[in-house]
């Protein structure tokens, strides 16, 4: 038996209500009107730190009708005092990390595709003096920024202390651990711009791109 479709919207919005209910109940989250959430993510704000999700922005940790394999929820980790991540409006993540010791800003109507890593820490010191005490160090931050209009491609990594210029895309798989400018598009390892786009141009047929 399969229910109408008006059902189903019900159901689905009242699923999505639930879920951003319980989302805002955690401490140090704050969420814009409309935010949608589909399926449950992973925040940790358990160190003192915070995290804005602007209006009619999506969380998506649903691997279900979704164009390739996610492995992961979305996960937002801002696990240290004063740790900010901050998520413009109608910008959409897909099962995604996202971890500040500092900050990570993230623009309006950006598309991150599933199973990146945006992170503006190292975890560990270089500790090259006493390289037997590096797994007791926790590292150094650097904020990361990504301006408005960025499309992030799968798989993709933002390493500490990059900015990402307005309407740039990065394609699947990259390595970002420079800044890269507006308007180009950048791939491989490291990432390095390979195109520079004229505002009006499509790159919808590019093959370095992987869609939201």
């Amino acid at each position: 038996m399969s229910f109408p479709e008006s059902v189903k919207n019900v159901l689905q919005q009242s699923y999505c209500f639930l879920l951003r209910s319980r989302v805002s109940l955690i401490r140090g989250v704050t969420l814009g009107d409309g935010v949608i959430i589909k399926g449950m993510p992973i925040i940790d704000t358990s160190g003192g730190g915070e995290v804005y999700v602007g209006s009619g922005a999506t969380l998506n940790s649903l691997n279900f009708r979704y164009h390739i394999n996610m492995h992961s929820p979305v996960k937002l980790m801002a696990d240290r005092k004063g740790a900010q991540i901050r998520i413009g409006a109608q910008t959409r993540i897909h099962g995604t990390c996202i971890h500040a010791y500092k900050s990570v800003t993230i623009g309006e109507k950006c598309l991150i595709a599933a199973n990146c890593q945006i992170m503006d820490c190292n975890g560990h010191d270089l500790s090259f003096d006493n390289v037997e005490n590096r797994i007791h160090t926790t590292g150094n931050a650097d904020p990361v920024v990504i301006e408005d209009c960025v499309w992030i491609g799968a798989n993709a990594v933002i390493l500490s202390g990059v900015r990402v210029g307005r309407g740039s895309i990065i394609g699947a798989g990259s390595v970002v651990g420079q800044d890269i400018p507006p308007m180009v598009v950048a791939c491989g390892n490291p990432a390095k711009p390979v195109k520079r786009v004229a505002p009006s141009e499509s790159l919808v047929n590019s093959h370095v791109l992987s869609p939201d």
